[in-house]
């Protein structure tokens, strides 16, 4: 039942909570409209929860201008990162979204490669999936389609994608290394990777590891950053880069109570030609 080495942690379990937590925040519109405490939503303890102010916007990645004329309740404020900011997305390209959320990386995406490519956002919750959809013919995304499905267990056939992204979602799955090699299985042979998600700069106890209420806050689930280019590298990436981003301030989405030491990192890697 471990879903890491040494991490005794049940993945049903987490899974449930994940789960459930999202549907919540997914019902009541995001991180600071859903009725959560701090502690519920976006592991915060500061009293705050992540924002979708400008500041907020733009301390994730974002512009004001990109995220201004999306449909209301695409951006929920529940990343730790922008990753279509990560890479240059072309004109025609297929882009896949491992945890989808309310839709706004894959509605950046769906503009980046226009009418004649495609964007497919996957996530476990059917309430977010819910949203999504809704979201995507109010803002009449027509390249856009989002599907109910596990990152572990990807609803995509083998080699249909030339891009994944995935913001702030991996360090919620139980099977880290499944979930690379499902990336790495949807991808075309030079297809990337661009993520960007959460890692612990000091161990976390397995105690901590073990708590689905920490692991469903985007905290204890966090991998050590070697962990993270061991699992990419057994899923069979290359031209892995793993960057800790340089926030003057933590982001409100990780002032977690227990202070785990987590912070946001952009990852990106290729899956090679031969």
């Amino acid at each position: 039942m471990t879903a890491e080495a040494g991490t005794p942690v049940d993945p049903e379990k987490v899974r449930d909570r994940v789960r459930d937590r999202y549907a919540a925040l997914a019902r009541g519109g995001g991180c600071c409209s859903s009725g959560l405490t701090s502690g519920q939503c976006c592991g915060g303890g500061s009293g705050e929860c992540c924002g979708t102010d400008a500041s907020s916007v733009v301390q994730l990645g974002y512009t004001s201008e990109e995220i201004v004329d999306l449909p209301q309740g695409a951006y929920l404020g529940l990343g730790c990162g922008n990753p279509t900011a990560l890479l240059s997305l072309t004109p025609g390209e297929t882009v896949l979204d491992l945890g989808s959320g309310g839709g706004v990386d894959c509605f950046l995406a769906s503009r980046k490669v226009g009418p004649d490519g495609r964007v497919i956002g996957v996530d476990m919750t059917p309430e977010m999936v819910a949203t999504a959809r809704a979201n995507a013919r109010r803002g009449g995304f027509s390249n856009v389609e989002f599907r109910l499905g596990e990152i572990e267990h990807l609803p995509v056939a083998d080699g249909m994608v030339d891009v994944v992204v995935s913001n702030c979602v991996i360090n919620l799955v139980p099977d880290k290394g499944q979930a690379y090699r499902e990336a790495f299985r949807v991808l075309r042979p030079g297809g990337r990777l661009a993520i960007t998600d959460v890692v612990a700069t000091r161990p976390i106890s397995a105690e901590q590891r073990a708590d689905p209420s920490l692991w469903s806050s985007c905290s204890s689930g966090a991998l050590e950053i070697d962990r993270v280019r061991e699992a990419l590298e057994a899923g069979g990436f290359g031209r892995i880069e793993l960057i800790l981003r340089d926030t003057a301030e933590p982001l409100n989405s990780l002032r977690n109570p227990d202070c785990l030491g987590v912070v946001p990192a952009d990852i990106r890697a290729i899956r090679p030609t031969v």
